[in-house]
């Protein structure tokens, strides 16, 4: 993509207005938090004073609205504590300016690591920079710096009150993210129906994992309907797929598949079902229809085999979703007819005291220079230093908007830096337009400006999520008005911001065109990271038929590795797609032909992982050479990936020769014990090569032998397009 048209392309995200489903009562809500402070302030200490506790309380309800499932009171309370200390360093060091340049430095370069710990940890440490450049100009003393930190910290003792005291819609977020994870499978159930191998894009299910990790406290006070219905649902994904997908025995029409397409469509209604209830904390209403067509007796007599099983275990899991998705089940789901029991206990999140050394230690596995994470600490630093730096010199006044704005708008990505800069300058021309219109009519004095600037700031709460145009016009309203308030013209602060933040945006889109962190000469890697996750996660389920007694928690985390490495790959490609940058060893055809064939290897471990034995099934001993030649295979072959090589699977071709070869008669003829396992690793072979074809582009596809290379004559197996998002 040329720079004229990534400028374009992110300019015009930037100035996107969304349609989002709005949350009034939570921005009344923290509105009146603001309120509270301002109008205290205003009444005990005066209007600087009061405009200092505003900035706290403003950034403190800010914090609650980013995307966190961490509890919001906490949240309310970090972020104004963080301020507090920001600004109390910063007002004892401003009077020297090397001394404040150097704090600046080191805290912006803090706040710039803190991404490393997640996008929530690095907005609060990015705010809390850009206000604490506003906020340390406003004591005259270290006492009254003290006191506006003490300020601060109220404000976001009085957010997290009002929080606890007024909750709106309590586990509404964690309750999204569980229906959200229901209803995508429904809609997966659906498609399976007339696209037996479709996608599915396991996004919905790695948030409602995220969203069930709980605090201590939080595990105390969960409602009964969100324990145990995400790890039925994880359950159900792979069972959905088996069922339908024609390589395990269900043929493409007939009658049998008729009766697949009955139970998909069931299995939907059921799901959708239980999502509503869970969304809205309500008792689950299944038509009567579904539950018949699920409990019909003749499935055995119409599917055979792994069908067969598959049908029965998802009617199992699927009992198991309504009753808890209706509370039924307040300890979680009941053991499968596999043996297995999903575990019910909460998965941990740190204590926000908890929550600093892991952050630190996040931090310092990004202390690299390779590391984007690193390098956009970096760019933040000598941005912000920079510009204060000119926003001083410059003969304007109020200096400080420069860095302010380089500040805020900065990202560790490309497309998201440059569509804020954009967004900032667009949304604070027309928020200072707006607001300079009403001061000058009205010429409101101190308690309008500061009603004025509550207004803006509810504005902004509610309008927070449909875009960034829409915020910064607010927030440019919200300063204008606040400043206002505390005595300052808008002749002094309009003039000034607008060129400030020009410049400011300049810089910050000039720091990343001249020190990058492209996404596109990493693709490789990801793509590398990727394919050895999923060779991983089919090498554990085949360890699993090899020897059934195997603990569970080993597929499970091997799952969740692949998944994680897969959502890497796609926001690296996603990145990569808004970068001005050529490819470098992976082109687009290759990239998108390689993502179809590694997503084609996760779903036949997907599928393999679907009938899984019980404990006491026999093994399949032969599973675990392939497994071990897997394994090593994808890990050489992302290492040859990595190093720009076509990656072959000698290895595994060869074990499964073996496997092959040494397999008995009935066996061979697909009726043995182990045919079932034996048939999954050759379609993982086939995943394989369809890799190595789509990364050599210089001959023609190569040609994979339904034996796997083993010399004995193997029917076919049937055709299957690949797909993306397994």
């Amino acid at each position: 993509m040329s720079w004229v048209r990534a400028l374009k392309e992110t300019g015009r995200s930037g100035l996107t207005v969304e349609r989002r489903r709005l949350e009034p009562l939570v921005a009344v809500r923290a509105a009146a938090g603001l309120a509270i402070m301002m109008s205290f302030g205003l009444w005990a200490f005066g209007p600087v004073t009061a405009a200092s506790s505003a900035f706290g309380a403003f950034q403190a309800a800010m914090a609650t609205f980013q995307r966190s499932w961490r509890p919001r009171p906490e949240l309310a309370l970090a972020s104004g504590a963080t301020l507090a200390v920001s600004t109390f360093l910063g007002y004892v060091t401003i009077s020297r300016l090397p001394l404040f340049l150097a704090l600046l430095a080191v805290w912006t370069f803090l706040a710039g690591l803190a991404w490393a710990a997640g996008p929530t940890t690095g907005l609060i440490a990015a705010s809390n920079v850009a206000i604490m450049l506003i906020t340390v100009t406003l004591p005259t003393s270290v006492a009254q710096a003290a006191g506006h930190g003490l300020m601060m910290i109220l404000g976001g003792l009085v957010q997290a009150a009002l929080i606890v005291v007024f909750p709106v819609r309590r586990w509404g977020a964690q309750r999204d993210a569980l229906a959200d994870a229901l209803a995508a499978e429904a809609d997966y159930a659906r498609r399976l129906r007339y696209d037996p191998i479709a996608g599915f894009d396991p996004e919905p299910l790695m948030a409602a994992r995220d969203a069930a990790r709980l605090t201590a406290r939080q595990a105390r006070t969960r409602p009964a309907e969100l324990r145990g219905s995400r790890l039925v649902a994880e359950r159900i994904r792979p069972v959905l797929a088996s069922l339908a997908d024609p390589a395990m025995g269900v043929p493409g029409e007939g009658r049998a598949r008729d009766r697949v397409r009955e139970l998909l469509a069931a299995a939907a209604t059921v799901l959708d079902a239980s999502a509503s209830a869970i969304r809205h904390g309500k008792q689950v209403e299944v038509p009567p229809a579904a539950l018949a067509a699920l409990r019909t007796p003749d499935t055995g007599a119409i599917l055979q085999g792994p069908p067969a099983r598959a049908a029965t275990r998802l009617a199992t899991l699927l009992q198991d979703v309504v009753e808890t998705a209706g509370g039924s089940h307040a300890d979680g789901p009941r053991p499968h007819p596999d043996g297995t029991h999903p575990h019910t206990r909460s998965l941990n999140r740190p204590s926000l005291l908890g929550l600093v050394p892991v952050t630190l230690r996040a931090m310092r596995d990004e202390l690299d220079r390779n590391s984007p994470i690193t390098r956009h600490a970096l760019r933040i630093t000598a941005v912000a230093v920079a510009g204060y730096l000119a926003g001083a010199a410059l003969p304007f006044g109020h200096g400080y908007w420069a860095p302010l704005t380089a500040v805020m708008i900065m990202r560790p990505d490309f497309s998201q830096t440059y569509s804020r800069a954009v967004a900032r300058f667009g949304g604070t021309l027309i928020g200072i337009a707006l607001a300079t219109g009403i001061v000058r009519v009205a010429d409101p004095g101190t308690y309008l400006s500061g009603a004025l600037a509550v207004l803006s700031a509810g504005l902004l709460y509610l309008l927070m999520r449909t875009g960034q145009m829409a915020a910064q016009a607010c927030i440019a309203a919200y300063v204008v008005f606040l400043l206002g308030m505390g005595g300052e013209a808008w002749t002094q602060t309009v003039p000034e911001r607008l060129l400030l933040t020009l410049v400011g945006g300049l810089l910050a889109m000039l720091a990343y065109a001249v020190y990058p962190a492209w996404e596109t000469p990493r693709l490789r890697t990801r793509l590398a990271d990727w394919l050895a996750a999923a060779g991983g996660y089919g090498a554990a389920v085949l360890d699993r038929y090899a020897d059934p007694a195997r603990p569970a928690d080993e597929v499970r985390g091997v799952l969740l590795a692949s998944r994680g490495a897969r959502a890497a790959w796609h926001t690296a490609v996603a990145r990569a797609g808004d970068e001005p940058v050529r490819h470098r060893g992976l082109s687009r055809t290759a990239a998108e032909e390689a993502e179809d064939a590694v997503a084609h290897l996760a779903r036949v471990a997907m599928l393999l992982e679907a009938h899984l034995p019980d404990r006491d099934a026999p093994p399949v001993p032969a599973a675990v050479r392939f497994a071990e030649a897997l394994r090593t295979a994808t890990e050489r072959g992302a290492r040859a990936v990595r190093e720009r090589r076509v990656p072959h699977w000698d290895e595994a071709r060869e074990a499964l020769a073996a496997w092959d070869a040494e397999a008995a008669p009935g066996e061979a003829r697909g009726q043995g014990a182990d045919a079932f396992v034996r048939r999954g690793a050759h379609l993982l072979l086939k995943a394989l090569d369809e890799l190595s074809e789509a990364l050599d582009t210089q001959v023609p596809a190569m040609s994979v032998r339904g034996d796997g290379g083993s010399g004995e004559p193997r029917p076919a197996p049937p055709p299957e397009p690949r797909r993306r998002q397994p």
